[in-house]
């Protein structure tokens, strides 16, 4: 963006394509006294991340565009409190997962990652000043209020952990300690931004702005979520899996409302094409793009501001280029494009951004290592402990369970055969007996 736009420019390419702004005064105020908005987006790290992700990654474009410092919270005590989500044990694995990943899709988006500024919770959220402040809150906070804040956030179950209370408190606890004017997040965390506009102020801290991204629907219907694997794309899942799970997506004919392809093209695809479009344009000005380059998802001999492109064979009317959702939308509305073409270009669109994010990760040893602790494989065997093998000794002759007693009894007479034993009869005739009579037996 131009360093002569005026604070209205400003303001509206920082909340264009936004779902809901909450406090926007609060940001106009800050751009109309020439000093840098700062904000902040956080994300913990439980499951693996999804294309949805690139939603929010997209429009921190925008913000750096226009001059807004951006930190990017790692939230790695809230993953440990969400229930059920990320054992302790995989915590710091999977939020040194996910910094590698942020920054390779940052780069992929053309986002110089010099210009963010990358934060784990537990740097200052296990400090003094944190735990007081987190007491003080949870003295003025009811049970009702923190339950109700973290209702689309926090993972429900039956009976629910004291962890989730506490997490939409601390959220609003992070636009205090990381120093920000405002937080932005999904349109699903609305209650806990309305939470923090409420009870920050109560703590004698300053009320801050949020802005909030669409959700993405998922590819079954519903929101994209990291622990419905039918439901997403993972961001490194390899060229064949993204196909397959696009082309198995709920994609009904002239349905619009319910369209998980429909709604990324215009969440993602088309914002990017058109970030690329204005960098083109500022350099074609003689001036120098705030961002970096980043690939094209229309073909070379598209129209210029084509931001997609839907390829058909000739037959069915040969490929149609989109400058505007809206034309996009009202075609698939009417039955114009088939599912299988939007498919198609969405698939070649997604592929096109995924491929350097997976070059990435491909090329770092140390990514990969990270990836294995994060997220071992549930179906590999778990390496057992060789048995020592029992060998059988022989008890020495009389000894062992089988060994004859012979305690105060003449070994002599049991080892002795039946032999016939001349003893004196009283009457002094000569009589035979055996030995086994000799000793009592019958």
């Amino acid at each position: 963006m131009s360093a002569t736009a005026t604070p209205e420019e400003r303001f509206e390419f920082i909340t264009r394509r936004l779902g809901e702004v909450l406090g926007g005064d609060l940001i106009k105020n800050i751009l109309s006294q020439g000093v840098t908005p700062k904000c902040y987006w956080g994300t913990a790290p439980t499951g693996r991340p999804h294309i949805g992700y690139f939603v929010p990654l997209t429009k921190i474009a925008d913000f750096l565009h226009a001059g807004v410092e951006v930190k990017i919270l790692l939230a790695d005590v809230h993953a440990f409190l969400d229930n059920m989500k990320a054992p302790l044990q995989l915590v710091a694995h999977r939020t040194k997962y996910y910094e590698y990943l942020l920054r390779a899709v940052f780069d992929a988006l053309g986002i110089p990652t010099s210009q963010l500024i990358f934060v784990e919770g537990s740097s200052y959220q296990l400090t003094r000043e944190y735990s007081m402040d987190n007491y003080r809150l949870c003295a003025t906070v009811t049970e009702h209020d923190a339950k109700k804040a973290g209702a689309e956030v926090v993972k429900q179950v039956e009976s629910p952990l004291l962890s989730g209370l506490l997490y939409p408190g601390m959220q609003a606890l992070d636009e205090q300690y990381l120093g920000v004017d405002f937080q932005f997040g999904g349109i699903d965390q609305r209650k806990i931004f309305t939470f923090a506009e409420l009870y920050l102020p109560r703590l004698g801290y300053a009320k801050r702005a949020h802005l909030m991204n669409e959700m993405v629907p998922g590819l079954t219907g519903g929101k994209m979520s990291s622990s419905d694997a039918g439901s997403k794309i993972d961001i490194l899942d390899p060229p064949e899996v993204v196909r397959k799970k696009i082309n198995s997506a709920f994609c009904e004919e002239g349905n619009t409302s319910e369209n998980g392809i429909l709604s990324f093209v215009k969440a993602v695809l088309m914002p990017i094409s058109q970030l690329r479009l204005e960098r083109e344009a500022e350099i074609a000005k003689g001036g120098s793009a705030t961002l970096g380059a980043v690939r094209s998802f229309v073909p070379p001999d598209a129209p210029p501001g084509t931001l997609f492109t839907i390829s058909r064979d000739p037959k069915w009317g040969g490929p149609t280029h989109y400058n505007a959702f809206g034309d996009l939308e009202r075609d698939f509305a009417e039955k114009s494009v088939h599912p299988k073409d939007l498919k198609g270009a969405a698939i070649n669109a997604i592929l096109a951004l995924l491929e350097p994010i997976r070059a990435a990760y491909e090329a770092s040893k140390e990514w990969q290592e990270v990836a294995a602790l994060a997220y071992p494989d549930p179906n590999a065997k778990k390496h057992e402990k060789k048995k020592k093998e029992k060998k059988y000794h022989p008890p020495p002759p009389g000894k062992g369970k089988n060994a004859t007693k012979t305690q105060d009894k003449p070994v002599q007479d049991a080892a002795k055969p039946d032999v016939p034993v001349t003893v004196e009869p009283p009457s002094g005739a000569n009589v035979k007996v055996t030995a086994s009579q000799q000793n009592g037996d019958r």
